[in-house]
């Protein structure tokens, strides 16, 4: 097996740089909402309440499943949980 350097596992499974950095922030946001409602101790059913999401929506959050969770949607809930979003642009290096 070779080692091609892959700065992360998106640079790796992605087609483009601009996939890989959108994937980079989305899985950025889900674990940062995913922390929070673990440092919270909320419930599915109360993080649901809380985020204004359903309870399978919570659920498949939990779950990682990224696929289902564009970056609006994640900036969506991390505002609604009480958290502010920050974003930095800088050159590639």
């Amino acid at each position: 097996m070779s080692d091609d350097g892959f700065a992360s596992v998106w640079d790796a499974i992605e087609d483009t740089p601009a996939d890989a950095q959108t994937m980079k922030l989305r899985s950025a946001l889900l674990m940062a909402l995913d922390r929070h409602i673990g440092a919270k101790e909320w419930t599915q059913a109360e993080a649901a309440q809380r985020l204004g999401a359903t309870e399978p929506r919570v659920v498949d959050l939990l779950r990682g499943r990224i696929d289902l969770f564009p970056l609006d949607d994640l900036v969506a809930l991390l505002a609604a949980a009480g958290l502010h979003v920050e974003l930095r642009v800088s050159d590639a290096a």
